[in-house]
Protein backbone atom coordinates (compact mmCIF):
# COMPACT_ATOMS: atom_id res chain seq x y z
CA UNK A 1 0.00 0.00 0.00
CA UNK A 2 2.78 2.45 -0.88
CA UNK A 3 1.76 5.96 -1.70
CA UNK A 4 1.11 6.99 -5.27
CA UNK A 5 3.64 9.37 -6.83
CA UNK A 6 3.09 12.05 -9.46
CA UNK A 7 5.43 11.54 -12.41
CA UNK A 8 4.77 14.83 -14.16
CA UNK A 9 4.41 18.44 -13.12
CA UNK A 10 1.68 18.88 -15.73
CA UNK A 11 -1.54 17.19 -14.44
CA UNK A 12 -3.12 17.06 -17.91
CA UNK A 13 -0.01 15.45 -19.42
CA UNK A 14 0.11 12.98 -16.57
CA UNK A 15 -3.51 11.94 -17.14
CA UNK A 16 -2.84 11.43 -20.87
CA UNK A 17 0.31 9.40 -20.20
CA UNK A 18 -1.60 7.27 -17.71
CA UNK A 19 -4.22 6.53 -20.34
CA UNK A 20 -1.56 5.52 -22.87
CA UNK A 21 0.17 3.21 -20.40
CA UNK A 22 -3.12 1.64 -19.38
CA UNK A 23 -4.16 1.07 -22.98
CA UNK A 24 -0.80 -0.50 -23.79
CA UNK A 25 -1.08 -2.84 -20.82
CA UNK A 26 -4.73 -3.76 -21.12
CA UNK A 27 -4.02 -6.92 -23.10
CA UNK A 28 -1.37 -8.30 -20.76
CA UNK A 29 -1.79 -11.92 -19.76
CA UNK A 30 -4.04 -12.69 -16.83
CA UNK A 31 -2.53 -14.17 -13.65
CA UNK A 32 -2.65 -17.94 -13.21
CA UNK A 33 -2.52 -19.77 -9.90
CA UNK A 34 1.26 -20.22 -10.08
CA UNK A 35 1.71 -16.43 -10.24
CA UNK A 36 -0.35 -15.73 -7.10
CA UNK A 37 1.64 -14.78 -4.03
CA UNK A 38 0.38 -14.14 -0.48
CA UNK A 39 0.08 -10.43 0.08
CA UNK A 40 -2.43 -9.32 2.70
CA UNK A 41 -3.82 -11.09 5.75
CA UNK A 42 -6.36 -9.81 8.29
CA UNK A 43 -6.81 -11.02 11.84
CA UNK A 44 -9.97 -9.97 13.65
CA UNK A 45 -8.24 -9.90 17.02
CA UNK A 46 -11.48 -9.54 19.00
CA UNK A 47 -15.22 -9.52 18.49
CA UNK A 48 -15.56 -6.92 21.24
CA UNK A 49 -16.59 -3.45 20.13
CA UNK A 50 -17.78 -0.20 21.67
CA UNK A 51 -20.19 0.40 18.78
CA UNK A 52 -23.04 -1.60 17.25
CA UNK A 53 -22.77 -0.88 13.52
CA UNK A 54 -25.74 -1.98 11.44
CA UNK A 55 -23.57 -3.53 8.71
CA UNK A 56 -20.92 -5.27 10.87
CA UNK A 57 -19.69 -8.41 9.08
CA UNK A 58 -18.33 -9.83 12.34
CA UNK A 59 -21.55 -9.14 14.29
CA UNK A 60 -19.37 -7.50 16.96
CA UNK A 61 -20.64 -7.29 20.52
CA UNK A 62 -20.04 -5.50 23.81
CA UNK A 63 -18.04 -8.44 25.20
CA UNK A 64 -15.33 -10.56 23.55
CA UNK A 65 -15.94 -14.18 22.58
CA UNK A 66 -14.85 -16.58 25.30
CA UNK A 67 -12.62 -18.56 22.95
CA UNK A 68 -10.62 -15.78 21.29
CA UNK A 69 -6.99 -16.48 20.43
CA UNK A 70 -4.64 -15.72 23.32
CA UNK A 71 -1.59 -13.48 23.07
CA UNK A 72 0.65 -16.55 22.72
CA UNK A 73 -1.56 -17.99 19.98
CA UNK A 74 -1.57 -14.62 18.26
CA UNK A 75 2.22 -14.48 18.31
CA UNK A 76 2.35 -17.94 16.73
CA UNK A 77 -0.12 -16.83 14.06
CA UNK A 78 1.99 -13.78 13.26
CA UNK A 79 5.09 -15.98 12.92
CA UNK A 80 3.22 -18.33 10.58
CA UNK A 81 1.99 -15.52 8.33
CA UNK A 82 5.52 -14.13 8.05
CA UNK A 83 6.86 -17.59 7.25
CA UNK A 84 4.31 -18.04 4.44
CA UNK A 85 5.41 -14.75 2.89
CA UNK A 86 2.60 -12.30 3.60
CA UNK A 87 3.64 -8.65 3.57
CA UNK A 88 0.78 -6.69 5.14
CA UNK A 89 -0.81 -7.72 8.46
CA UNK A 90 -4.15 -6.10 9.31
CA UNK A 91 -5.32 -6.09 12.93
CA UNK A 92 -9.04 -5.52 13.04
CA UNK A 93 -12.08 -6.49 15.09
CA UNK A 94 -14.59 -5.76 16.52
CA UNK A 95 -12.64 -2.79 17.72
CA UNK A 96 -8.96 -3.75 18.03
CA UNK A 97 -8.16 -0.99 20.52
CA UNK A 98 -10.31 -2.83 23.05
CA UNK A 99 -7.74 -5.62 23.21
CA UNK A 100 -5.08 -4.95 25.86
CA UNK A 101 -2.21 -6.63 24.00
CA UNK A 102 -2.68 -4.71 20.75
CA UNK A 103 0.69 -2.95 20.90
CA UNK A 104 2.46 -6.25 21.65
CA UNK A 105 0.90 -7.78 18.56
CA UNK A 106 1.80 -4.77 16.41
CA UNK A 107 5.41 -4.90 17.60
CA UNK A 108 5.63 -8.64 16.92
CA UNK A 109 4.42 -8.17 13.37
CA UNK A 110 6.85 -5.31 12.78
CA UNK A 111 9.80 -7.29 14.20
CA UNK A 112 9.10 -10.13 11.76
CA UNK A 113 9.17 -7.77 8.77
CA UNK A 114 5.43 -7.49 8.29
CA UNK A 115 3.69 -4.16 7.71
CA UNK A 116 1.16 -3.85 10.55
CA UNK A 117 -1.97 -1.81 9.83
CA UNK A 118 -5.12 -1.23 11.85
CA UNK A 119 -8.81 -1.42 11.01
CA UNK A 120 -10.67 0.73 13.56
CA UNK A 121 -13.82 2.76 14.03
CA UNK A 122 -11.52 5.52 15.26
CA UNK A 123 -13.52 6.48 18.33
CA UNK A 124 -10.84 5.27 20.78
CA UNK A 125 -7.85 6.76 18.95
CA UNK A 126 -6.69 9.51 21.26
CA UNK A 127 -3.35 11.24 20.78
CA UNK A 128 -1.88 8.91 23.40
CA UNK A 129 -3.26 5.81 21.65
CA UNK A 130 -1.94 7.04 18.31
CA UNK A 131 1.51 7.58 19.83
CA UNK A 132 1.57 4.14 21.48
CA UNK A 133 0.56 2.27 18.34
CA UNK A 134 2.96 4.34 16.22
CA UNK A 135 5.83 3.61 18.59
CA UNK A 136 4.93 -0.10 18.55
CA UNK A 137 5.41 -0.07 14.79
CA UNK A 138 1.97 0.57 13.30
CA UNK A 139 2.40 1.61 9.67
CA UNK A 140 -1.12 2.92 9.03
CA UNK A 141 -4.50 3.21 10.73
CA UNK A 142 -7.68 2.60 8.76
CA UNK A 143 -10.55 4.62 10.24
CA UNK A 144 -14.19 4.28 9.20
CA UNK A 145 -16.11 7.32 7.98
CA UNK A 146 -19.37 6.89 6.10
CA UNK A 147 -20.57 10.44 5.44
CA UNK A 148 -19.40 14.03 5.25
CA UNK A 149 -21.69 14.98 8.12
CA UNK A 150 -22.51 13.21 11.38
CA UNK A 151 -26.12 12.21 10.72
CA UNK A 152 -25.90 9.10 8.57
CA UNK A 153 -22.59 7.88 10.01
CA UNK A 154 -23.83 8.09 13.60
CA UNK A 155 -27.06 6.29 12.71
CA UNK A 156 -25.20 3.49 10.91
CA UNK A 157 -22.70 3.14 13.76
CA UNK A 158 -25.28 3.29 16.54
CA UNK A 159 -23.72 6.21 18.42
CA UNK A 160 -24.59 9.94 18.52
CA UNK A 161 -20.89 10.90 18.60
CA UNK A 162 -19.21 8.26 16.39
CA UNK A 163 -18.53 10.66 13.49
CA UNK A 164 -17.04 13.35 15.69
CA UNK A 165 -14.85 10.83 17.52
CA UNK A 166 -13.69 9.20 14.29
CA UNK A 167 -12.62 12.57 12.87
CA UNK A 168 -10.88 13.36 16.17
CA UNK A 169 -9.07 10.03 15.84
CA UNK A 170 -7.87 10.98 12.37
CA UNK A 171 -6.62 14.31 13.66
CA UNK A 172 -4.83 12.55 16.51
CA UNK A 173 -3.05 10.32 14.00
CA UNK A 174 -2.06 13.33 11.91
CA UNK A 175 -0.79 15.15 14.99
CA UNK A 176 1.69 12.38 15.86
CA UNK A 177 2.71 11.52 12.29
CA UNK A 178 0.83 8.23 12.05
CA UNK A 179 -0.47 7.73 8.48
CA UNK A 180 -4.17 6.94 8.25
CA UNK A 181 -6.72 6.10 5.58
CA UNK A 182 -10.47 6.63 5.47
CA UNK A 183 -12.60 3.50 5.07
CA UNK A 184 -16.16 3.98 3.80
CA UNK A 185 -18.96 1.44 3.51
CA UNK A 186 -21.17 2.36 0.55
CA UNK A 187 -24.95 1.94 0.64
CA UNK A 188 -27.87 3.59 -1.14
CA UNK A 189 -28.04 6.01 1.77
CA UNK A 190 -24.59 7.57 1.28
CA UNK A 191 -23.53 6.81 -2.31
CA UNK A 192 -24.22 10.38 -3.47
CA UNK A 193 -21.67 11.63 -0.92
CA UNK A 194 -18.89 9.30 -2.02
CA UNK A 195 -16.66 11.78 -3.85
CA UNK A 196 -17.30 14.37 -1.15
CA UNK A 197 -15.98 11.86 1.39
CA UNK A 198 -12.87 11.51 -0.76
CA UNK A 199 -12.45 15.29 -0.69
CA UNK A 200 -12.88 15.25 3.09
CA UNK A 201 -10.24 12.52 3.35
CA UNK A 202 -7.84 14.75 1.42
CA UNK A 203 -8.70 17.72 3.63
CA UNK A 204 -8.06 15.70 6.80
CA UNK A 205 -4.68 14.53 5.52
CA UNK A 206 -5.50 10.89 4.81
CA UNK A 207 -3.11 8.70 2.84
CA UNK A 208 -5.97 6.94 1.09
CA UNK A 209 -9.70 6.42 0.72
CA UNK A 210 -10.72 2.76 0.67
CA UNK A 211 -14.29 2.28 -0.49
CA UNK A 212 -16.11 -0.89 0.61
CA UNK A 213 -19.31 -1.79 -1.23
CA UNK A 214 -21.77 -3.45 1.14
CA UNK A 215 -21.91 -7.25 0.99
CA UNK A 216 -24.64 -8.75 3.22
CA UNK A 217 -22.65 -10.67 5.83
CA UNK A 218 -23.14 -10.72 9.61
CA UNK A 219 -25.49 -7.92 10.59
CA UNK A 220 -25.18 -6.62 7.05
CA UNK A 221 -27.76 -9.24 6.04
CA UNK A 222 -30.37 -7.14 7.80
CA UNK A 223 -29.76 -4.17 5.48
CA UNK A 224 -29.22 -6.07 2.22
CA UNK A 225 -31.87 -3.89 0.55
CA UNK A 226 -29.49 -0.93 0.95
CA UNK A 227 -26.90 -2.40 -1.41
CA UNK A 228 -26.08 -0.11 -4.32
CA UNK A 229 -27.63 -1.75 -7.38
CA UNK A 230 -25.60 -2.94 -10.36
CA UNK A 231 -25.98 -0.02 -12.78
CA UNK A 232 -25.27 2.61 -10.14
CA UNK A 233 -22.42 0.48 -8.80
CA UNK A 234 -20.67 0.69 -12.18
CA UNK A 235 -21.23 4.45 -12.35
CA UNK A 236 -19.65 4.90 -8.94
CA UNK A 237 -16.63 2.79 -9.86
CA UNK A 238 -16.06 4.90 -12.96
CA UNK A 239 -16.40 8.09 -10.91
CA UNK A 240 -13.87 6.82 -8.36
CA UNK A 241 -11.39 5.82 -11.06
CA UNK A 242 -11.67 9.22 -12.71
CA UNK A 243 -11.31 10.92 -9.33
CA UNK A 244 -8.08 8.98 -8.77
CA UNK A 245 -6.53 10.68 -11.79
CA UNK A 246 -7.08 14.08 -10.13
CA UNK A 247 -5.68 13.48 -6.63
CA UNK A 248 -2.54 12.05 -5.11
CA UNK A 249 -4.00 9.90 -2.31
CA UNK A 250 -4.91 6.35 -3.23
CA UNK A 251 -8.51 5.34 -3.89
CA UNK A 252 -9.10 1.60 -3.53
CA UNK A 253 -12.50 0.05 -4.34
CA UNK A 254 -13.09 -3.09 -2.25
CA UNK A 255 -15.72 -5.77 -2.82
CA UNK A 256 -15.84 -4.16 -6.27
CA UNK A 257 -13.44 -6.11 -8.51
CA UNK A 258 -15.03 -4.82 -11.71
CA UNK A 259 -12.87 -1.70 -11.29
CA UNK A 260 -10.20 -3.71 -13.16
CA UNK A 261 -12.37 -4.01 -16.26
CA UNK A 262 -13.62 -0.44 -16.05
CA UNK A 263 -10.09 0.95 -15.70
CA UNK A 264 -8.95 -1.04 -18.73
CA UNK A 265 -11.95 0.04 -20.79
CA UNK A 266 -11.47 3.72 -19.95
CA UNK A 267 -7.70 3.57 -20.34
CA UNK A 268 -7.21 4.72 -16.76
CA UNK A 269 -4.22 3.71 -14.69
CA UNK A 270 -4.60 1.90 -11.37
CA UNK A 271 -1.80 0.41 -9.32
CA UNK A 272 -4.05 -2.46 -8.19
CA UNK A 273 -3.68 -5.22 -10.82
CA UNK A 274 -6.27 -7.65 -9.43
CA UNK A 275 -9.88 -7.40 -8.34
CA UNK A 276 -11.10 -10.00 -5.84
CA UNK A 277 -8.20 -11.33 -3.73
CA UNK A 278 -10.25 -13.76 -1.61
CA UNK A 279 -8.28 -16.92 -0.95
CA UNK A 280 -5.84 -16.09 -3.74
CA UNK A 281 -3.51 -13.54 -2.16
CA UNK A 282 -5.58 -12.69 0.91
CA UNK A 283 -7.47 -14.32 3.78
CA UNK A 284 -8.85 -13.48 7.21
CA UNK A 285 -8.60 -15.15 10.61
CA UNK A 286 -11.57 -14.77 12.95
CA UNK A 287 -11.19 -14.03 16.68
CA UNK A 288 -11.47 -17.75 17.48
CA UNK A 289 -9.01 -18.88 14.80
CA UNK A 290 -11.17 -19.85 11.84
CA UNK A 291 -9.62 -19.04 8.47
CA UNK A 292 -11.94 -17.63 5.78
CA UNK A 293 -11.07 -16.47 2.25
CA UNK A 294 -12.26 -12.96 3.14
CA UNK A 295 -14.36 -11.33 5.90
CA UNK A 296 -17.48 -11.35 3.72
CA UNK A 297 -17.14 -14.97 2.56
CA UNK A 298 -17.95 -17.15 5.61
CA UNK A 299 -16.55 -20.43 4.26
CA UNK A 300 -14.19 -22.10 6.71
CA UNK A 301 -10.85 -23.19 5.30
CA UNK A 302 -9.49 -24.46 8.63
CA UNK A 303 -8.72 -23.36 12.17
CA UNK A 304 -5.29 -22.30 13.40
CA UNK A 305 -5.78 -24.19 16.66
CA UNK A 306 -6.16 -27.43 14.74
CA UNK A 307 -3.60 -26.86 11.97
CA UNK A 308 -0.72 -24.45 11.48
CA UNK A 309 -1.80 -21.43 9.46
CA UNK A 310 0.91 -22.14 6.88
CA UNK A 311 -0.57 -25.56 6.20
CA UNK A 312 -4.09 -24.15 5.89
CA UNK A 313 -2.91 -21.52 3.42
CA UNK A 314 -1.04 -24.05 1.30
CA UNK A 315 -3.37 -27.07 1.48
CA UNK A 316 -6.96 -26.00 2.24
CA UNK A 317 -9.37 -27.28 -0.40
CA UNK A 318 -11.42 -24.10 -0.05
CA UNK A 319 -8.46 -21.84 -0.77
CA UNK A 320 -7.06 -24.07 -3.51
CA UNK A 321 -10.43 -24.05 -5.27
CA UNK A 322 -10.33 -20.25 -5.38
CA UNK A 323 -6.80 -20.34 -6.83
CA UNK A 324 -7.15 -23.25 -9.20
CA UNK A 325 -10.86 -23.84 -9.79
CA UNK A 326 -12.96 -22.47 -12.63
CA UNK A 327 -15.41 -19.66 -12.25
CA UNK A 328 -18.94 -20.37 -13.43
CA UNK A 329 -21.36 -18.54 -15.68
CA UNK A 330 -20.38 -15.25 -17.28
CA UNK A 331 -17.41 -14.79 -14.93
CA UNK A 332 -15.93 -18.04 -16.26
CA UNK A 333 -16.22 -16.84 -19.86
CA UNK A 334 -15.16 -13.24 -19.32
CA UNK A 335 -11.80 -12.12 -20.68
CA UNK A 336 -11.24 -10.15 -17.47
CA UNK A 337 -12.20 -13.16 -15.35
CA UNK A 338 -8.80 -14.11 -13.92
CA UNK A 339 -7.87 -10.52 -13.06
CA UNK A 340 -11.27 -9.24 -11.94
CA UNK A 341 -12.52 -12.62 -10.62
CA UNK A 342 -15.89 -11.16 -9.67
CA UNK A 343 -16.79 -10.69 -6.01
CA UNK A 344 -16.76 -14.22 -4.63
CA UNK A 345 -18.54 -13.11 -1.44
CA UNK A 346 -21.37 -11.48 -3.40
CA UNK A 347 -21.71 -14.57 -5.58
CA UNK A 348 -21.87 -16.73 -2.46
CA UNK A 349 -24.57 -14.52 -0.94
CA UNK A 350 -26.63 -14.23 -4.12
CA UNK A 351 -26.69 -17.99 -4.76
CA UNK A 352 -27.06 -19.11 -1.18
CA UNK A 353 -23.67 -20.79 -1.03
CA UNK A 354 -21.84 -21.03 -4.40
CA UNK A 355 -18.67 -18.97 -4.16
CA UNK A 356 -17.64 -19.80 -7.74
CA UNK A 357 -20.85 -18.51 -9.35
CA UNK A 358 -21.02 -15.41 -11.56
CA UNK A 359 -21.14 -12.07 -9.78
CA UNK A 360 -24.67 -10.69 -10.34
CA UNK A 361 -23.52 -7.10 -9.67
CA UNK A 362 -21.42 -6.99 -12.84
CA UNK A 363 -22.92 -5.10 -15.77
CA UNK A 364 -21.61 -7.74 -18.19
CA UNK A 365 -23.44 -10.46 -16.28
CA UNK A 366 -26.64 -8.42 -16.36
CA UNK A 367 -26.17 -7.80 -20.08
CA UNK A 368 -25.58 -11.50 -20.71
CA UNK A 369 -28.70 -12.46 -18.79
CA UNK A 370 -30.63 -9.98 -20.94
CA UNK A 371 -29.45 -11.76 -24.07
CA UNK A 372 -26.30 -9.79 -24.90
CA UNK A 373 -22.96 -11.30 -25.84
CA UNK A 374 -19.76 -11.54 -23.80
CA UNK A 375 -16.34 -11.19 -25.35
Amino acid sequence: MKEREMTSENPKSEVESRKSRAAAGSSRSTPDSSALRPSLVSWNITRQCNLACAHCYRDARELPDSGELTTAEGMQLIEETARVGFRVFVLSGGEPLMRADLCELIAAARDLGLRPVLGSNGTLITKKAAEKTRDAGLARAGISLDSVDPGYHNKLRGSPTAWQEAVAGMRACAAVGLPFQVNTTVTQQNERQLLEITDLAVELGAAGHHVFFLVPTGRGKDIAEQMVQAARYEELLEALLRKQQEIEIEIKPTCAPQFVRIADTLGLRTRFPMGCLAGRTYCVITPTGDVHPCPYLPVEAGNVRQQPFSRIWQESEVLLRLRQGSLEGMCGRCRWGARCFGCRARAYWATGGNMMAEDPWCALVARGRAGGTQR
